[in-house]
């Protein structure tokens, strides 16, 4: 199995890539895991705590069992990936099943922070983008699927995002072999990653 991981900034348009990427393959020749489903679970936390908490921090993952469901898939095992709510901080009692494919593509803002994870990759992505247009992003996510108002997501983006950012995600840049610049509005760097993902499922 191929496996590709696809980092990058809140808001760089890393979705959009992989959207992008899938759809010009083969149905169902690719599989998409999300680092997001593996948020740790904060549900017993009080709202108040949960406002708190640091999503953009490398500690809020859990890198462990994310690691075993790519090492699973690769090994042509059925996985129980996660599901997180951002609204209660907390996993649902649901999870869904991703079964093994001919590619991998696992997509998400801190996985080549942690090395295990990172070098699972046969290869790595990362999507940049300008800060000003991911703020604009951010705020717009934030409001309509996280139920944060403006300025809650404003002081979010402040205290957590644009600092963890620098510290941890823009620095895990180094690690990709390939960056593409303006996100999903690059079609020469899709199509390449798309053309070496197709030699291989045609291998």
């Amino acid at each position: 199995m191929l496996t590709i991981g696809i980092a990058g900034g809140s808001g760089s348009g890393k979705t959009t890539v992989v959207k992008k990427i899938v759809n010009s393959l083969p149905t169902d020749s690719v599989v998409i895991m999300s680092q997001d489903s593996y948020y740790k679970d904060n549900g017993y936390l009080s709202p108040e705590e949960r406002a708190r908490i640091n999503f953009d921090h490398p500690d809020s993952i859990e890198f462990d069992l994310l690691a075993q469901h790519v090492n699973d898939l690769k090994n042509n095992k059925v996985v129980q990936c996660p599901m997180y709510s951002y609204v209660t901080c907390a996993r649902l009692k649901e999870t869904t099943p991703i079964y093994p494919g001919k590619a991998l593509i696992v997509e998400g803002i801190l996985i080549f922070t942690d090395k295990k994870v990172r070098d699972m990759f046969d290869i790595k992505v990362f999507v940049d983008a300008d800060s000003d247009d991911r703020l604009m992003r951010i705020i717009r996510r934030d409001v309509l699927e996280r139920g944060r108002n403006y300025e809650q997501a404003l002081q979010h983006y402040e205290l957590y995002v644009k600092t963890m950012h620098q510290q941890f995600i823009e620095p895990s840049k180094h690690y990709a072999d390939l960056i593409v610049p303006q996100g999903g509005e690059n079609s020469v760097a899709i199509e390449l990653i798309s053309a070496r993902i197709a030699e291989y499922l045609r291998k």
